[in-house]
């Protein structure tokens, strides 16, 4: 049996276009109307971070960073506790179980994920598994610093950042959400919701798919050696998996920076979402006056304003 979608016509009277109109043209001031020029930087996105202070930069917490040692290199990746603080309590006990080392990546799916875990599901987790609820959202924190973005988004009422994360907020229902960005990392899970353990990790590596906010828990994002896992062989199997294992990539280890000695650790810093230059940062994107751009677009979308990352000076 096939299904036909059928497209209809309506014809509107003229008194209700001219409201469709007038209330078009409400919302377009009310929040999508590109700045003038006067209101557009004059500034690179580099000029900006040229002019930063020591202030504007907050570095990583050991606690919360993990490194993923492959073949061709150290990935950095920071998790998000305030955002899914139980994912993020398994994924960490079980790095420090070595649960994951000696695994391997098992699914490249072409603009899309990479994906790891252990595909027979024999390896025993011990004592560090704990059950972890759904944390595809968190009520939405008033008091915590929001830099809002001024472009209509999507998918959310609100977009902007907390504590240099890309967030996405719906007023009404009182949630915020991490969005699924380039780079960030998810937690796999099945078809019940709250079958993500943490024991099978996702990475986007495509365009964004923000259909998947509030659908999977984000626990983190990559911010150094994105390339080591976006340039992976793509799986040929359904939907990118490797279809025999001498195609796996292997995990040498995942370890929690703070085990490691202060020598050996990245001392990397970002740039913070609640200092004035930042909203600076955001507009540079925004208004892009460089020569080489013929027609500025004047917008910004939340996964197109990449979080600045740099090496501790």
């Amino acid at each position: 049996m096939t299904t036909r979608l059928v497209a209809m016509r309506f014809r509107i009277p003229a008194c209700a276009a001219a409201v469709l109109a007038m209330s078009a043209s409400a919302a377009l001031a009310a929040g999508s109307a590109p700045p003038t020029a006067a209101s557009r930087s004059t500034e690179s996105p580099s000029d900006v971070l040229a002019r930063s202070a020591p202030g504007d930069w907050r570095a990583l917490d050991p606690e919360n960073t993990l490194y993923m040692e492959l073949p061709t290199g150290r990935v950095v990746i920071e998790l998000a506790p305030q955002f899914a603080p139980a994912h993020v309590v398994n994924i960490k006990a079980l790095v420090r179980a070595h649960y994951f080392d000696g695994l391997n990546i098992i699914r490249v799916q072409d603009n899309y994920v990479v994906q790891w875990g252990d595909p027979d599901g024999k390896r025993d987790t011990g004592t560090a598994l704990r059950p972890a609820p759904t944390e595809f959202y968190r009520p939405l924190q008033r008091a915590a610093p929001f830099r809002k973005l001024s472009d209509s988004d999507v998918y959310a009422p609100q977009v902007g950042f907390v504590d240099s994360w890309p967030v996405a907020r719906n007023p009404r229902t009182a949630q915020e959400w991490l969005t699924h960005c380039y780079s960030m990392l998810g937690v796999g899970r099945d078809t019940a919701p709250d079958s993500g353990s943490g024991v099978e990790l996702y990475v986007i590596i495509g365009h964004a798919p923000r259909q998947l906010d509030r659908n999977v828990t984000l626990t983190g994002r990559v911010l150094r050696g994105i390339e080591l896992l976006s340039s992976l062989p793509r799986g040929t199997g359904n939907l990118g998996f490797y279809e025999r294992p001498d195609q796996y990539v292997p995990i040498r280890s995942i370890t929690v920076a703070a085990d490691l000695p202060p020598e050996q650790r990245l001392k990397l810093q970002l740039l913070r979402s609640d200092v004035p230059i930042f909203a600076d940062y955001l507009q540079a994107l925004r208004s892009r006056t460089a020569a080489w751009f013929v027609e500025p677009t004047d917008r910004l979308e939340i996964c197109n304003a990449k979080i600045p990352v740099r090496l501790q000076p």
